[in-house]
């Protein structure tokens, strides 16, 4: 007998998990919390049912099951350790997946009365501090000029032409416009960053005359600029309340002003508004850290928006970050979310902050969040010279010691089969998942789509060993630009703007660049568009990647300066390599891929690649286009062993870009890999998540780059070029400025004793804007050299004048 009942015991918890044998605790909406918590008697909150879970689980595991219905809290849940005593496993779950909500609001019970022309008004009890309205689950808008346009985002950067200068019938600061406003104070601001690197928001203080404004704020970005000067947007003002479903809060009298639109009874309407940051925090320490405590089946709404605390520069990147959402890890080691839904959330959604070990994001559906999806952020005491401007190192102070100062950051964690969409709705320097000083992050079959920058961000090299595969990641870069679908930095303390610079030190010490990863980032087997940007972009010194096994369909892959890049068997349709500004004895590596296009490179000159050859080895691809596209940049070294002509899909229109047997890719050394397994799999996920479009494959793909011109110019005796589109990136200014490039400058030579550099891109002369070499010959011809001239390059992605008081030549060859 004894034997049967250890067999059946065996049996279940094989079958049923661990919390077979936990102890139950239920929760209900129509509890009471002097209830014993039993399914007969359930508790009300899930505050008591915490406490309760903690006398339990100094011995045994529990399960706390929730009712369907919305649990408001009245004050952030805070797990510390002295909440899980015994280390059990404690899972808050839901009776039925999606069918609990857990709230960071109120519900009001209103009387609308009619105010005027359509809208409705009705008096607040309290004194709540509103910062977002739900009208039947779904966040309404406060009061904004201008208006949203049909149904897009905040920002409709690529519905619009890209203009430079305020237009007054949209600019919110525009004098008369500003003066309709009687009481601005508490209202926003928010534009873009000028050069659409994200965005920056302002708190509204008052005016400082009648057509002026007070405010204060624009912090939310690492590399800031001055308002963009079409995308603006001001909200939270009375006099704008002018259509459907748009608010206004008004503090002083407790009034809140509702336009709804014709599908809203508000006689019957629910009404829900935001009080919490927060939802559930975990506060640990590295020594004590909050263990096994899981969430499971649960719905997370209404947290406010924090964009006015986005102030923390992270590490020489973009970026600003708040560490704080709707959920935050800080201090915990094996506590997960599984088969979540995060709806609505005002910032960022879960936060895995500084020290926590194991931590698992699965089967979740996040959706229209505020800022940011998942993010692991470190701390930056544990890296070692941090910095955290845009900027020269200093090399003669720099600690060389390897790897971290201290293990205060997250590693060993998981976001795996997941949901991500339409996150960043109200800030836009935000990604679905962001990565900053962690280590060891994996990010498992996810679907990303429709966000306003990167789908998946690492902000830094520190400290590596990050894996991204079975992806699916497209509808990026909608909002902003000069990005990808995946975007990385890597200025780590190996690295400085001035690319000499670098390749001097770091031939000094070849192991610099990897001082601060402990292991290579992989990504594979993922599926990559972007429209607005590279489908992958290593940006500014990304060093020790293994990319393989992807399917890019847009945009190509743009490697700028790093180390030891290794680049094999990817699919990149329509598109090529963008190599851009490469160093010295890169170590990069780019073979047996299929691409459609020829190499797009920018900044690639001798000076970077003394000998004319790009990386290690650019060799054995295949071209799907012409021999021209194969051989034009033999002269670098690359493609000796490549070939060209039909790859020879098996259905490319049904999205199967596997070559069949016969196939000359083959030849190369391409290998098929498989395309049928990207994004989420869990099944409910799967029916509603979307795929992208498929290309129409162009193998008639102009084979000459857009940066080269027809005939050849020099001045001073130095090559000009006139860089357009994405190649612009590489010197950090909007695509469309132009300007005239300094291909190689001798330092004997006439320009060298001027002032120039390689690479300098000339703007302007004496205040005038050049776009192009003919306006440079102009401006040339008309100068007086006798006088003092001025010019405006771009060096280093910063803009610097050089002062010449002698004369030159005016002569363009």
């Amino acid at each position: 007998m004894m034997k049967k009942i250890f067999i059946l015991s065996a049996f279940l918890l094989i079958v049923f998990g661990i919390n077979a044998l936990a102890i139950t605790i239920y929760v209900s909406p129509s509890g009471n919390d002097k209830n014993p918590g039993t399914k007969q008697k359930p508790l009300l909150s899930l505050a008591k049912a915490q406490m309760l879970a903690k006398d339990y689980a100094q011995k045994e595991s529990v399960v706390v099951i929730f009712e369907n219905g919305t649990y408001y809290l009245p004050q952030t849940i805070v797990f510390t350790p002295q909440d899980n005593p015994g280390n059990r496993n404690i899972t808050y779950k839901a009776a039925e997946e999606g069918k609990a909500v857990i709230s960071g609001g109120s519900l009001l019970n209103l009387k609308w009365k009619p105010f005027q022309n359509g809208i409705y008004v009705a008096q607040i009890e309290g004194n709540p501090d509103i910062d977002q309205l739900y009208v039947n689950g779904v966040r309404q808008r406060m009061a904004r000029f201008p208006n949203v346009v049909g149904n897009k985002n905040v920002f409709d950067t690529w519905e619009l032409s890209h203009k430079t200068k305020p237009d007054t019938a949209t600019n919110p600061l525009y004098a008369e416009r500003v003066k309709k406003w009687n009481n601005p104070t508490g209202g926003y601001l928010h534009a873009m960053h000028n050069l659409l690197w994200g965005d920056m928001h302002w708190l509204i203080k008052g005016k400082k005359n009648d057509t002026t404004l007070l405010y204060e704020g624009g912090w939310q970005n690492n590399r800031p600029s001055a308002m963009h000067g079409l995308y603006r947007m001001a909200e939270n003002i009375f006099e704008e309340l002018d259509a459907p479903n748009e608010w206004f809060y008004n503090a002083a009298t407790k009034q809140i002003f509702f336009m709804p639109d014709a599908k809203t009874n508000l006689a019957t309407a629910k009404v829900e508004i935001v009080r919490l940051k927060s939802l559930i925090q975990f506060q640990g320490t590295p020594n004590k850290p909050v263990k096994n405590v899981h969430l499971q089946g649960l719905v997370f709404r209404h947290t406010a928006r924090t964009f006015m605390e986005n102030k923390e520069p992270l590490l020489r990147s973009d970026w600003t970050v708040y560490r704080g959402g709707a959920i935050l890890y800080s201090g915990a080691e094996d506590c997960s979310i599984q088969d979540c839904e995060f709806d609505q959330v005002g910032g960022n959604t879960i936060f895995v902050n500084n020290y926590n070990r194991r931590i698992a994001v699965k089967g979740c559906y996040i959706h229209h969040s505020g800022a940011s999806g998942v993010v692991f952020v470190g701390d930056p005491a544990a890296v070692r010279s941090p910095l955290f401007r845009y900027g020269n190192q200093k090399y003669a102070t720099l600690d060389r010691t390897a790897g971290p100062k201290s293990n205060n950051f997250p590693e060993d964690c998981l976001v795996e089969n997941c949901l991500i969409t339409l996150t960043g709705r109200e800030e836009k320097q935000t990604a679905p998942i962001h990565i900053s000083i962690s280590h060891k992050i994996r990010i498992n079959h996810c679907s990303i789509y429709d966000v306003p920058r990167a789908g998946i961000n690492i902000n830094e090299g520190t400290f590596g060993g990050h894996v991204i595969e079975n992806c699916d990641i497209f509808n990026t870069v909608l909002e902003t630009g000069d990005h990808g679908s995946f975007n990385s930095w890597g200025r780590d303390r190996y690295w400085t703007p001035d690319i000499n610079e670098t390749c001097r030190e770091v031939e000094k010490d070849s192991t610099m660049p990897f001082w601060d990863m402990l292991a290579p980032n992989i990504i594979r087997h993922n599926r990559w568009r972007c429209d607005h940007g590279w489908d992958i972009d290593l940006d500014d010194g990304s060093t020790n990647y293994l990319i393989y096994n992807n399917l890019l369909l847009n945009r190509g892959l743009k490697l700028r300066e790093g180390y030891k890049r290794i680049v094999t068997n990817n699919i990149i349709l329509n598109s090529s390599l963008h190599p851009h500004v490469w160093y010295r004895n890169s170590g990069d590596v780019f073979k047996h891929n299929i691409v459609f296009a020829p190499y797009q490179p920018a900044i690639m000159t001798s000076a970077i690649a003394p000998d004319g050859k790009w990386g290690k080895e650019i060799d054995s691809n295949f071209f799907a286009t012409s021999k021209s596209a194969m051989t034009k940049f033999d002269k670098n070294g690359c493609d000796e062993h490549s070939l060209f002509g039909d790859p020879m899909f098996v259905d490319a229109s049904a999205g199967n870009f596997q070559v069949s047997n016969p196939s000359p890719a083959r030849t190369i050394g391409f290998t098929n890999f498989p395309l049928n397994k990207f994004g989420v799999v869990k099944p409910s996920l799967k029916a509603i998540a979307k795929t992208p479009v498929l290309p129409k494959l162009n193998t008639q793909l102009n084979t000459t780059t857009a940066v080269q011109t027809s005939k050849q110019f020099s001045w001073l005796g130095v090559p000009l070029r006139e860089p357009k589109g994405e190649e612009m990136s590489a010197f950090g200014v909007g695509f469309d400025e132009g300007g005239v490039l300094l291909t190689l400058v001798n330092i004997q030579s006439d320009a060298a004793r001027l002032g120039f550099r390689t690479g300098d891109l000339i703007q302007e002369m004496n205040g005038t804007s050049i776009k192009n070499i003919q306006q440079l010959q102009t401006l040339l011809r008309n100068l007086n050299t006798s006088n003092t001239t001025v010019v405006t390059v771009v060096r280093n992605q910063v803009k610097q004048q050089i002062t010449i008081k002698t004369s030159f030549s005016k002569v363009i060859e």
